[in-house]
């Protein structure tokens, strides 16, 4: 680590790099089995070899990056029973999540689950890449509402892996079914019924893992100084920017 990286907050740097690979890995652009090489990173990023390690075992840590015993990185491939597995944890997390917000929810924040939605569903027609990194926002943004530190950070880790199981094991289907279940779990929310909420959310994350984990995607073998250019130079939207994106709707 250099000089100028420490004055400059090295976990602020490292935190850069591992929500660019992050998102890179969710929009698909990084694929299941693509490496890591620590070199690349950091002439992508401007960094040192140490910053550009820290970031990749961050990601590791949340399931996302594999680190191998000869220090080298690749993105994660999860084996059909460990994705399966993945959706099936996932679900009982998110069972509790809203259960904890059935009947709690203030109007603004309801008002934000269905300005979230409503970018989905006008988004219709777009990568399915962006689509699934909608859906993922919007469990994501159910977990935050909780103000739960442990429900937000284990769902939001959940939620990413997924996002990687979706790119590896998946095929195409209608984005509106997505849309009217999350339109569903908004209204049982706001009616205040934890067991329908329940029940709604259980059969959207099963649903969604019974039209993905079918077959596995070919690696399409793009350069990794050309897939991270976009993700370098421009920082991540934010949860406003993206609802007001032309991006396709999600599950």
């Amino acid at each position: 680590m250099t000089r100028e990286e420490a004055g400059n907050g090295a976990s602020d740097k490292a935190g850069t790099i591992s929500r660019a690979l992050r998102r890179a890995i969710i929009e698909r652009a990084l694929e299941p089995g693509a490496a890591l090489p620590e070199d690349a990173l950091g002439e992508r990023f401007g960094v040192s070899r140490t910053l550009a390690r820290h970031a990749l075992a961050q990601l590791a840590a949340e399931g996302l990056v594999e680190l191998r015993r000869n220090r080298s990185a690749v993105v994660a491939t999860p084996s059909w029973q460990e994705a399966r597995d993945t959706f099936d944890i996932r679900i009982e997390l998110e069972r509790l999540v809203v259960r904890q917000l059935a009947g709690r929810l203030s109007k603004a924040q309801l008002a934000t689950l269905r300005a979230h939605v409503d970018a989905e569903d006008a988004a219709r027609g777009g990568p399915d890449a962006i689509s699934i990194r909608l859906a993922t926002e919007f469990h994501i943004l159910l977990a935050q509402m909780t103000e739960s530190p442990i429900l937000i950070r284990y769902v939001s880790e959940l939620s990413y892996r997924c996002c990687l199981i979706l790119s590896l094991y998946s095929r195409p289907h209608s984005s509106e079914c997505g849309v009217n279940e999350h339109r569903l779990l908004i209204e049982a929310l706001e009616s205040g019924d934890a067991d329908k909420v329940m029940s709604l959310m259980h059969h959207h994350l099963d649903s969604v893992a019974e039209r993905a984990l079918v077959a596995e995607a070919k690696p399409r073998g793009r350069d990794i100084m050309a897939i991270l250019a976009p993700y370098a130079e421009a920082p991540p939207p934010t949860a406003k920017a993206a609802r007001k994106r032309p991006l396709k709707a999600a599950e």
